[in-house]
C-alpha cells in the first residue's frame, strides 16, 4: 500500500494493472453494441407508434361497442319501421311467373332488378330470392336493422319493409361483422393483425425497459392472470 501511494505521488499518470483503462477494441465493441441497441429501440418505437396510429379509430370503435354489446339488455332500441307498396309494371310480371313456374330460377330478370333498385333504392346484388308459386321473397339484412321485399305473382304488388334499430345497433353490428359485406370483413382481419403487431412491439419495448421499471413484469403477469382467473372462477 505504501509503495503504491509513493508511486502515485511521484508519478500521478502511472496506471496500475487493476485500474487499466479498457482497450480500444473493447470500447469500440461496447459502442457498436450500444448503437445497435439504440437503433433497434428506435425502430421498435417507430413501428409501435405507426401501428397505434393506424389502430386508433378501430380501437375506439371496438372498445365502445364492447361496452354497448355487454349491456345490450340495458340499452333499449326503438325500431323505426318503414313500409312501402307499389304495383310492378305489367310488362315485367309474365317473365317472373314463367321463371317461378320453371322451378329453376335463381336470380331476378335484369329488368325487374333494375326497376326494384330504382323505385325502392335497394341494392339487390347480394340478395338471394326465395321463389314460390305465389310470391318472390327477397331478404335484405343490413347492419343495425333489417329489410325485406316481397313480389306477389298473383296481382304484381311489391311490398317493401325496412326496420332501423338506431346507430348503437349499427355500431354493434359493425363490431360483430354482421351483414357488413366482404370489404368490412377484410378490414376487421387487417385491423386484428395491426393490433397484434401493436401489442407485440409494445411487449418488446416493455422488455427493453424492464430493467428500469421493476413493476413491469408483475403488471404484465397480473394482466394475463386476471382474465384467466375470472374465466375459471366465475364462468360456468
Amino acid at each position: 500500500m505504501a509503495l503504491r501511494t509513493a508511486l502515485r505521488f511521484l508519478c500521478p499518470s502511472f496506471v496500475f494493472a487493476d485500474q487499466a483503462k479498457p482497450t480500444t477494441a473493447t470500447t469500440d465493441s461496447s459502442l457498436t453494441a450500444g448503437l445497435r441497441g439504440g437503433r433497434w429501440r428506435q425502430t421498435l418505437l417507430k413501428l409501435h407508434w405507426i401501428s397505434s396510429a393506424l389502430c386508433l379509430l378501430g380501437m375506439l370503435l371496438f372498445s365502445v361497442t364492447g361496452i354497448t354489446l355487454n349491456h345490450a339488455a340495458q340499452i333499449e332500441a326503438k325500431p323505426q319501421i318503414t313500409r312501402r307498396t307499389l304495383p310492378l309494371p305489367a310488362v315485367l310480371l309474365p317473365e317472373l311467373r314463367r321463371q317461378a313456374a320453371s322451378g329453376s330460377a335463381t336470380v331476378l330478370p335484369a329488368a325487374a332488378d333494375a326497376w326494384l333498385a330504382a323505385n325502392f333504392h335497394v341494392d339487390l346484388s347480394a340478395a338471394s330470392p326465395e321463389w314460390s308459386a305465389e310470391e318472390i321473397y327477397l331478404p335484405l339484412p343490413r347492419p343495425g336493422g333489417d329489410a325485406w321485399l316481397r313480389i306477389s305473382l298473383e296481382d304484381g304488388e311489391v311490398e317493401y319493409e325496412l326496420t332501423e334499430r338506431g346507430w348503437i345497433s349499427w355500431l354493434n353490428d359493425l363490431h360483430k361483422g354482421r351483414h357488413t359485406g366482404g370489404v368490412w370483413s377484410l378490414f376487421i382481419d387487417l385491423f386484428a393483425l395491426a393490433c397484434l403487431f401493436f401489442s407485440a412491439t409494445g411487449l418488446l419495448l416493455l422488455q427493453m425497459q424492464a430493467g428500469q421499471r421493476p413493476l413491469t413484469w408483475p403488471l404484465v403477469a397480473f394482466g394475463c392472470l386476471l382474465p384467466a382467473l375470472i374465466a375459471l372462477l366465475f364462468i360456468h
